[in-house]
């Protein structure tokens, strides 16, 4: 992983941006209004753009975690990148609204953790978005990867990267169909609303709510961990329209559960002090809605858990210093590897760091 830059290095000039109403929601590919972030789009130059999103300071599932004081979830971040960069490749590049659109990668490092912190008022989320590669095909845009700085308030607030394919709706079934044998695509409407097993207990994974658990059977000894998806068809964020496969931010939420639950009975962190200060996903196949979904997690040797490449983090008196332990004694940075797996095939691999904050 190349390092993440120094923070005054992470915020170039946006324009003025509106805050005032979120976009249509068919914009960003949502149909509960409660579920669009994003509020303003503005051209800069053939490759980018400028985003605003407005993080709301409370949500039933983005806003439900243990971390006191409150910090905004990086998936939901994640969430308000996810939304710029299809709502930009509509505006921008003349992606067809009936289209399918493909997740091809997540990356994310956060700057200052102390940037994410849920003030008085909704962070107002400013995105300089570049479009990196651009895929064309008989002048038809087809993908798009991206780059996002991220800042609020003029503070950087950290970098994203993702990457997004288009299809449409007839290459998108053929191409379906052929990763299932021919058999027709299932609708997560008409899925059963449990998942066999033992869901994990809330606060092993950092949450409050058990309507937020979406691991079952967990168990983790000697710095591993694995768990089932529990595939929560019936949950309003997680699956805010029917799905005909696993949403790679629901499989992502999965592992960013079983790395909290296994860096606790690896390294004594608590879900409670854990941030995911980085996170780095490719998916490789689609994960299908009736197959159990295995996920797998290795916290990474003790040595090897904050090795020079990775990200920097930093507060408002500069960097931490993570090679110092806390006072409790637990780590002040862990890093892990996640993989989810269908019939001993992979999905995708995802890469963790979770970085200890303090109670102030």
């Amino acid at each position: 992983m190349p390092p993440i830059p120094a923070p005054a290095a992470l915020t170039r000039e946006v324009p003025k941006l509106d805050y005032s109403r979120t976009v249509d929601r068919c914009l960003v590919h949502r149909d509960a209004l409660g579920e669009v972030f994003l509020t303003d789009l503005r051209p800069l130059d053939d490759d980018t753009y400028a985003a605003a999103a407005q993080l709301p300071r409370s949500h039933a599932y983005y806003g439900e975690h243990l971390l006191r004081p409150s910090r905004y979830d990086p998936l939901l971040l994640l969430e308000a990148c996810r939304q710029a960069a299809i709502a930009g490749a509509h505006r921008f590049w003349g992606v067809a609204e009936e289209e399918k659109f493909i997740l091809t990668h997540l990356r994310l490092r956060l700057a200052d953790p102390v940037a994410v912190l849920v003030g008085s008022s909704p962070l107002p989320l400013a995105m300089r978005v570049t479009a990196l590669r651009r895929k064309v095909r008989d002048g038809r845009t087809t993908g798009v990867d991206y780059d996002i700085d991220l800042s609020a308030h003029g503070r950087p607030v950290g970098r994203a990267e993702t990457g997004l394919r288009f299809k449409t709706p007839t290459d998108y079934l053929a191409l379906r169909l052929s990763h299932r044998d021919g058999r027709a695509l299932p609708s997560s409407a008409e899925l059963p609303r449990t998942t066999p097993g033992t869901p994990a207990a809330p606060h092993l994974v950092g949450r409050t709510s058990p309507d937020n658990v979406v691991l079952v059977n967990a168990l983790a000894a000697g710095g591993r961990g694995r768990a089932l998806l529990r595939t929560p068809v019936d949950h309003p964020s997680m699956f805010d329209h029917p799905q005909d496969h696993l949403p790679g931010m629901v499989i992502t939420e999965g592992a960013r559960q079983l790395a909290l639950f296994t860096a606790h009975e690896a390294r004594g962190l608590s879900p409670a002090k854990a941030l995911p200060t980085t996170l780095d996903v490719r998916f490789e196949r689609f994960g299908e809605l009736e197959e159990d979904t295995l996920l797998t997690a290795t916290a990474e040797p003790a040595a090897s858990a904050a090795p020079a490449e990775t990200a920097v983090s930093y507060t408002q008196a500069g960097p931490l210093d993570l090679d110092e332990p806390a006072a409790d004694g637990s780590p002040e940075r862990v890093a892990l590897r996640v993989e989810a797996r269908q019939r001993d095939e992979r999905l995708c691999t995802f890469a963790f760091t979770l970085t200890r904050v303090s109670d102030q």
